[in-house]
């Protein structure tokens, strides 16, 4: 299984925007879900899991970089946009806020988080 992308629709009005971050039928399989706030140039992820798959929603400004089958490729999250990406076991991810002001992340994982025994493996994709 490869790495998915899709840009969300947005619901905005004078207040701000809404997006949904994860489909109804995928909720019951999560056992994590974690909101992470960036500031600008920070790098999350670098990273990849054994055994959970992911589901990460980021708002742009951003780059977005996977490693799969030895190939590496960007992603740009053009400012205003949002983009759910959907990243199997074994699948190298990192995100970096390109912005000048913080941006967020909202992230699901079907392994929940156990800090004694991480379902995570460091792979720097991007230097921080």
């Amino acid at each position: 299984m490869r790495a998915g992308f899709e840009r969300l629709a947005l619901k905005a009005d004078a207040r701000g925007f809404v997006f949904e971050p994860a489909r109804i039928a995928e909720l019951a399989a999560q056992q994590n879900v974690h909101v992470v706030i960036s500031e600008p140039g920070a790098v999350r992820g670098n990273h990849f899991h054994k055994r959970g798959s992911e589901i990460l929603t980021v708002i742009g400004p951003a780059l977005v970089r996977v490693r799969e089958d030895g190939e590496v490729r960007d992603v740009i999250v053009a400012e205003g946009e949002v983009l759910r990406c959907d990243f199997p076991p074994l699948v190298a991810h990192a995100v970096q806020n390109t912005g000048t002001r913080a941006n967020v992340l909202v992230a699901f994982n079907t392994v929940a988080h156990d800090p004694v025994t991480p379902d995570v493996v460091p792979d720097r994709l991007i230097e921080p």
